[in-house]
């Protein structure tokens, strides 16, 4: 597989692109990326498999929602079906596969984060464990650096990791390795993206609640309302295009060097 290498800037350009894909198509990438969100949520919520299942099939949910970013960005029919069709044909297993060992590399994050706080991050990550913000909690920051250093890597191998399975058909190892190497060679578009992400999701709403606050307490409601109508798929958006940009836009056939 041959990955795109990009300047910096194109971090900021990612965004800037989910932004116009999300203006050509509102309603159904509004739809595909709540609609995801919801089914993660509630298959966490399963008692005792249910963060298991929900890592199992975040690849698979994840696919359909850049499918159907695709077939916006294409001009092409979208409809609800597209938001599962990542369970269809032969790289579901594949994709579960890739589920699996993001689940088992996340959790190994945290197992080696518990090393400094006794335990209590992956307590609370696991939901065994209730977050008191107003708690003394030893070493907990230290456990949280460590979990971010951690966590980078196991990132990086996810990140293009269901794109390269569900449109290139790589086995999941091999696409898991690839995707690695991916933001390897564009680490400075990704931290431009994180940035643009940080400022997008953290900073401009609470400015824009904030603002509108002072003007009207109505409002301010409607806008905390509002806004993750637009942010979340947005970001979904932005993740397709970064995936479009470093590996190509069609599927299963190489993408051009």
């Amino acid at each position: 597989m041959q990955a795109r290498r990009y300047p910096f800037r194109q971090g900021w350009f990612w965004l800037t692109e989910g932004a116009r894909l999300w203006r050509r198509s509102p309603a159904v990438l509004i739809f595909a990326s709540f609609t995801y969100m919801l089914l993660l949520l509630l298959l966490s919520a399963i008692p005792v498999i249910g963060q298991v299942l929900a890592y199992l099939l975040m690849p698979v949910m994840s696919l359909g929602v850049l499918n159907t970013c695709r077939a916006v960005d294409q001009g092409r029919k979208t409809g609800p079906d597209l938001l599962f069709s990542g369970f269809r044909g032969p790289m579901l297993p594949q994709l579960m596969i890739i589920g699996g060992i993001y689940f088992a590399g996340s959790f190994a994050v945290l197992f080696a984060s518990a090393l400094f706080d006794g335990g209590t991050l992956l307590h609370i990550v696991s939901g065994s464990e209730p977050f008191d913000p107003e708690a003394d909690l030893p070493g907990m920051g230290n456990a949280l650096i460590v979990a971010l250093v951690l966590s980078l890597p196991v990132l990086a191998a996810y990140w293009f990791a269901p794109v390269l399975a569900g449109w290139w058909r790589v086995p999941a190892v091999k696409a898991m390795f690839f995707s690695f190497y991916a933001c390897l060679q564009n680490w400075r578009p990704l931290v431009a993206f994180g940035l643009a992400l940080l400022v997008m999701l953290g900073l401009l709403p609470r400015v824009a609640i904030s603002f509108a606050a002072m003007v009207s307490p109505l409002l301010s409601t409607l806008l905390t309302l509002m806004l993750p109508l637009v942010l979340l798929p947005v970001t979904f958006a932005s993740f397709y295009a970064n995936a479009r940009d470093v590996f190509g836009p069609q599927g299963n056939e190489p993408p051009a060097g």
